[in-house]
């Protein structure tokens, strides 16, 4: 029999979410991010729930070729584009795009003739300063790639800091389409804009943020990308990660729960011991009152996180018992509350779900 800590795969949720954020982007295409394996959800499975997006796009690429491996003919983009020769040669075989963020990129392009011609997303850096040319830079970028024999067509793209919050006090994402359209001006090509956030802002932001393609990302898999909740947002979770109770425990006033005893009852308590540990991918720093379901009812974890098991607060539980089922986060408690409890964001916890962890999908 295996051990009862499983994670659940919602194929219907993802199809949902993409036509959420198809509905807050009419008229645009969709790249499906599916980097870090579908952020823990399986290539395979994002090949179901997202088999309408116009794209997938990743970083990996080895995965990438997999996509096509999989049987996926539509495009694929590679959003930190190349890092060698090689890799360049693969995108043409597999008609690969990629994203071009660095004059030492084009220069490889420039030197590396291909038997295919490819496209190309030339990244713009307007304020999150991690890739890309400033704006000032880019038009001289855009006319080196325009003149490469074996570069096809060339996408305008860029990616937001803060758009989670339109009008944040450092960067806003107003002062990001300044920036974007001051260093595109003139330029052809399709526009790549709009992240997870930003699709969010795309109604209130209409003639403004005008995005060609968007690439929606952690709203896919229920996530939010900030601002409000994942409800609010209209998602649905993509993942439920359950366990059962494997032990029960009655302790007194003044007893200690786990390693360190960083948890002292201070009355009379039933503690339920779950099968999820931080091998499982359940974050260790989570503290006491992490919120917990045991049998559809909304409790706590208590002390620290064990490599295997954790300990939950029973109280009020009457029906909890030894096999009582257990949700960690997903349907019927978001993934963002179990990530604000631990100080961290539900990208960390879909992602860092662990190999052991049996996959299932509904």
């Amino acid at each position: 029999m295996p051990r009862p800590i499983a994670a659940t795969v919602h194929i219907a949720a993802m199809r949902h979410n993409l036509a959420r954020a198809r509905a807050c982007a009419p008229g645009s295409k969709a790249w499906a991010v599916v980097k870090a394996n579908a952020y823990g959800h399986g290539l395979q499975r994002a090949l179901r729930g997202f088999a309408d997006a116009d794209g997938l796009a990743l970083i990996e690429f080895d995965n990438a070729v997999r996509l096509r491996e999989m049987g996926w003919t539509k495009p694929v983009l590679l959003l930190e584009g190349w890092f060698d020769a090689a890799d360049l040669h693969a995108m043409a075989a597999h008609g690969l795009n990629g994203a071009a963020h660095c004059d030492e990129q084009i220069a490889l392009l420039e030197n590396t003739p291909l038997a295919r011609p490819i496209d190309v997303h030339l990244k713009m850096n307007t304020g999150m300063n991690r890739l890309g040319f400033k704006p000032e830079q880019f038009a001289a970028a855009y006319a080196r790639l325009r003149a490469i024999p074996h570069v096809r067509e060339i996408t305008l793209m860029t990616h937001f800091a803060n758009a989670d919050e339109a009008a944040h006090p450092c960067v806003p994402i107003r002062e990001q389409l300044r920036r974007f359209e001051l260093g595109a001006a003139g330029l052809p090509g399709p526009r790549s804009l709009a992240n997870s956030a930003g699709v969010f802002q795309m109604p209130a932001l209409q003639g403004e943020l005008v995005s060609d393609w968007i690439r929606p990302g952690i709203m896919l898999y229920g996530g939010t990308p900030g601002g409000r909740s994942a409800e609010e947002y209209g998602l649905l979770p993509a993942m439920t990660l359950t366990s059962e109770l494997i032990g029960i425990q009655r302790i007194e006033a003044g007893d200690f729960v786990g390693y360190g005893s960083r948890f002292e009852a201070d009355r009379a308590m039933r503690i339920g011991v779950v099968a999820c540990g931080y091998a499982d991918g359940y974050p260790r720093h989570a503290p006491t009152g992490t919120p917990v379901l045991v049998d559809g009812v909304r409790t706590r974890t208590v002390g620290r996180v064990s490599m295997d098991m954790m300990a939950v607060d029973l109280t009020g539980i009457d029906s909890a018992r030894v096999g009582s089922r257990v949700v960690l986060w997903g349907q019927g408690l978001p993934i963002d509350d179990v990530a604000a409890s631990a100080g961290t964001i539900g990208y960390e916890l879909m992602c860092a779900v662990a190999p052991r962890v049996r996959i299932l999908e509904d």
